[in-house]
């Protein structure tokens, strides 16, 4: 693979699969499991799919220029909708698949789309619902066809008719020779895709990434992990998010790997079950999900099992990142008893998760729980953690072999400079740095600095080793009105870590203390429920049941006395706290579409209870606006219970002399 800087200046992803197609042919590069069977492409194949559907496409007036929406979950026919847009020098929009009509009518709006291409009929309503939102849309593609039959279709069309339009006008050798120009008409520097962030601080912001900067990206993250043709992904996390994009369609036509569609989101684990892929990337959440079944369903195994799997879970807390790590200094004894464990519990999980034939693993997003992150290396998951965003076309920091640790995201990733500023913000300059923000030349200036450092919004400093540490959204860390530090995030990561646990959302800057939001899991509490013979009606009964209080509380105390050994954080312990009424909801507009705590919107929507965990009260009332499934709106109202704390002596800071002895 070639790695020098500007050595694929001409490139584009419609050349890079004209290239997969010559070179690897009969290869398969996607498979998609529809009604329980694995459907198959070759490179060739897709080469041919695109072309035509390029073709279409122009017959459909889209032009060099023009835009196109791309809505919908993992499918083939979605990702080639991109390659085959970029073919005739158009510009790919993907949208998040759950946004409700409006927020869709926003990103539509505001990146002139003229053209949209859907998965299936729910998507094509959200759009037909906000069309006078959009008198600018002129045509909606769909891929599949259930329901849709008797629509209006002036301006609907089945894109595999619009392939075999495009078939048929390639016949033509005049048309053939034109598509052929518009390709070699595409340049690296190029607009190749305009991602919307998730709007976590107010409206989504268009980030504008070129050709140049996503294959340089995705060239940094193939050379890191040896990625080639043999290796398979599954694709399942949004299309509109850059990791996606990224992982699942960038690396995958640059390394010529294989990208598996899942059946649907409920069927992801056992499809990659099947698949035996070899590179996964998934933010926490999945992975604290994956946990929290895993503790939930030991319980209802018998004593023997239990206790069988806690012994071994332990075992490899102590030895398991060792011996993943290769490292010296872990006795034969140790290692013998891993491997029995790997017998009986290590393989079975990893199976479970399906990642037997794992060769890496990546989690980033926000950060993870150190010790969800290290149970999972614990077991043999040759788990990373990286950090990346957007506007670098995901990768800033990476960790090489043997350098992997629970509290770090890492070295500075390959070609990427990093610097701290005063403030303590990090900035980095990287080949995959993004043109700009989408007609937002204001923002573009305050967040690129003249001599082209991007700022990420994000306090981090670097330990002695030279890895970089996160500590959160920069704006998000505070002081404490003593002076001491407020890290919400890493408070709250620490509370995740239970699987009771599903979200938690603290507050503390510039006061006396901090008073803590807690979402409980509806999973794992309600199995905890039934163990423990206790009754309930709904959510909002379950989690205001005195006992949940109880257990939850214990939580809160084990977390306390983990930040009161740190120096650095002890000053931030959890004084007060209380369980959310209901459960935090993107549809509701307190979490993001990538599922990141809006902090502003919840701390205005729920200042009753914010003023209960600071003015003493036991007890708040409140109301809160929901949104059902089905669109409706409506009320739910309950009492909270909020709950006082203790709070630890803060261990003193180690001296260097103490150090040394």
């Amino acid at each position: 693979m070639t790695t020098a800087a500007g050595s694929r200046d001409g490139d584009t992803f419609p050349k890079l699969i004209v290239s997969n197609a010559r070179l690897r042919p009969g290869r398969t590069a996607f498979r998609h499991k529809d009604l329980g069977i694995w459907q198959s492409w070759t490179w060739g194949e897709v080469h041919e799919i695109v072309r035509a559907y390029a073709s279409g496409l122009q017959a459909l007036g889209l032009r060099r220029g023009g835009k196109i929406a791309v809505i919908g979950h993992n499918r083939p026919y979605l990702y080639w909708t991109i390659t085959a847009a970029q073919w005739i020098g158009a510009t790919p929009v993907p949208v998040y698949a759950d946004s409700v009509a409006e927020e869709m009518a926003y990103v539509l709006a505001h990146a002139e789309v003229t053209h949209a291409a859907v998965q299936d009929q729910e998507q094509a309503d959200k759009l037909l619902s906000v069309l006078d939102q959009l008198p600018q849309l002129d045509r909606i593609l769909y891929d599949e066809d259930r329901g849709l039959r008797d629509y209006d279709h002036s301006r609907l069309h089945a894109i595999r008719a619009v392939i075999e339009e495009g078939r048929e006008r390639l016949k033509d050798v005049a048309q053939a020779e034109a598509l052929q120009r518009e390709l070699e008409e595409g340049r690296g520097s190029d607009l190749a895709i305009i991602l919307y962030t998730s709007g976590t601080t107010g409206r989504p912001k268009g980030v504008m990434l070129s050709f140049e900067s996503v294959i340089a990206a995705a060239e940094i993250g193939c050379d890191f992990d040896k990625l080639d043709e043999t290796d398979e992904i599954i694709a399942y996390l949004p299309i509109a998010w850059v990791g996606d994009h990224i992982f699942s369609y960038a690396q995958a036509i640059l390394s010529g790997l294989c990208v598996n569609c899942p059946e649907s989101p409920e069927t992801i684990a056992d499809d990659r079950r099947e698949i035996g892929a070899t590179y996964v990337f998934a933010p926490p959440r999945v992975f604290e999900s994956m946990l929290t079944l895993t503790m939930v369903r030991i319980e209802d195994a018998g004593a023997l099992k239990r206790r069988m799997f806690h012994y071994f879970i332990d075992h490899a807390g102590r030895v398991g990142e060792r011996i993943l790590n290769g490292e010296a200094g872990v006795g034969v004894w140790n290692r013998l008893l891993w491997h029995v464990g790997n017998l009986l519990v290590y393989a079975p999980l990893r199976n479970r998760y399906g990642m037997t034939r794992l060769k890496v693993g990546y989690t980033a997003g926000e950060a993870i729980g150190p010790e969800i992150f290290r149970f999972y290396r614990a077991i043999g998951v040759n788990l990373k953690q990286l950090y990346g965003q957007t506007e670098a076309s995901v990768y800033i920091t990476m960790q090489p072999n043997g350098e992997i640790r629970a509290d770090t995201v890492g070295r500075p990733a390959p070609r990427v400079e990093i610097r701290i500023d005063e403030n303590g913000e990090v900035l980095y300059r990287s080949p995959g740095v993004f043109l700009g923000y989408y007609k937002d030349e204001e923002k573009t200036a305050e967040t690129k600095t003249a001599d082209g450092f991007v700022r990420s919004g994000d306090a981090g400093f670097f330990d002695a080793a030279g890895h970089l540490r996160i500590i959160d959204r920069a704006k998000d860390v505070g002081k404490m009105g003593d002076g001491s530090l407020f890290p919400p995030k890493y408070i709250e990561n620490k509370l995740k870590f239970y699987p009771n646990v599903k979200e938690a959302v603290c507050f503390g800057d510039g006061r006396d203390y901090v008073g803590c939001f807690i979402n409980i899991d509806l999973v794992a509490v309600s199995n905890w429920a039934e163990r423990n013979g206790v009754t309930y009606a709904s959510y909002q009964e379950l989690a205001g049941h005195p006992l949940v209080y109880d257990m939850i509380g214990k939580h809160v105390d084990e977390v306390n006395r983990s930040l009161a050994s740190e120096p650095r954080m002890g000053g931030a312990q959890i004084k007060r706290f209380l369980i959310l009424h209901k459960e935090l909801d993107a549809d509701d507009g307190e979490l993001t579409r990538t599922q990141k705590v809006r902090r502003g919107f919840i701390a205005e929507r729920y200042a009753p209870l914010i003023r209960g965990l600071y003015d003493g009260s036991s007890q708040t009332d409140i109301s809160t606006e929901v949104t059902f499934e089905d669109g409706r709106k409506g009320m739910v109202s309950a009492r909270v219970k909020l709950c006082d704390m203790n709070l630890y002596p803060v261990a003193r800071p180690v001296s260097l002399p103490e150090a040394a002895e």
